[in-house]
């Protein structure tokens, strides 16, 4: 059995993520972990979620949650990173980040942690986001720049970084696909007398609202005809089923960095 510690135990991903492996036999629940302070720190695992056969706590020290794992899953905040980045790689353990937000300096981290750990990074785990990349990757590589390109995205009013992590990968997946530099080519959002759209720009729009877990279009826009490639998660249990198969997956290799296409064998 995969001996498994989730990070951000208290929050909403993470108690679907150990709902849904308290229901895969392939799992066993070694810890739960969370920032010190946390309410829930010291709590039983097995009722927080409905599980009575699930023995463990929630922790708040990282090394002393990972110390019996082979695997952690992460999607809490990048100023965590280090912390647990540190931890895993103390206890040899493979290491699923789906934290959103990260920077240049964080994915170096990343980076620097998967030359000595397994590591699976995506912004997002889900296996029908992965697919929709995929199909952005073809879709703008097969037509022209007489096709505008628009990515919008939705999430829940509760979402703190903007445009989501899914948003940014798109558009990185698009302006490599189309040799276009995202840093340059991209606008977010769009205010007053904006002029004619230029060729070759990517739109980048961000919405946020009600209880929406996560929207994602792109539209190829062209003379006649348009294409919208779109994704609608209804429930976390796609994020979480996607991260519980990554961790499948990271403890079969011993050291390295993957992404969900690779997971999922369609890279």
């Amino acid at each position: 059995m995969i001996k498994l510690v989730v990070a951000g135990a208290a929050g909403r991903m993470g108690k679907t993520i150990l709902t849904l492996a308290g229901l895969d036999s392939a799992f066993r629940i070694v810890a739960g972990l969370e920032q010190e302070g946390n309410r829930l720190i010291g709590t039983e695992i097995g009722p927080w979620i409905g599980a009575s056969h699930v023995s463990a706590r929630i922790i708040g020290d990282p090394d002393e949650a990972l110390a019996s794992s082979d695997v952690l899953i992460d999607f809490t905040h990048p100023s965590a990173l280090p912390m647990h980045l540190e931890a895993a790689i103390a206890a040899g353990a493979g290491y699923v980040l789906g934290t959103t937000g990260l920077t240049s300096k964080d994915l170096r981290l990343v980076q620097t942690a998967a030359k000595k750990i397994p590591v699976v990074q995506s912004p997002n785990m889900s296996v029908g986001v992965n697919l929709l990349f995929k199909l952005a990757e073809l879709t703008s590589r097969a037509l022209d720049e007489r096709y505008d390109i628009e990515i919008t995205e939705t999430h829940h009013r509760m979402k703190k970084d903007a445009p989501s992590g899914t948003a940014m990968k798109l558009l990185e997946i698009i302006a490599q696909a189309r040799k276009r530099n995202p840093g340059k080519d991209t606008v977010y959002g769009r205010k007053g007398e904006t002029g004619v759209r230029p060729a070759g720009k990517i739109g980048v729009l961000a919405l946020r609202g009600g209880d929406v877990v996560g929207d994602h279009t792109v539209f190829f826009l062209g003379d006649g005809e348009r294409i919208e490639l779109t994704h609608k998660a209804s429930s976390r249990d796609a994020f979480a089923l996607g991260a519980l198969k990554a961790a499948k997956f990271v403890v079969r290799r011993k050291r390295g960095l993957y992404n969900m296409s690779q997971v999922l064998g369609i890279a």
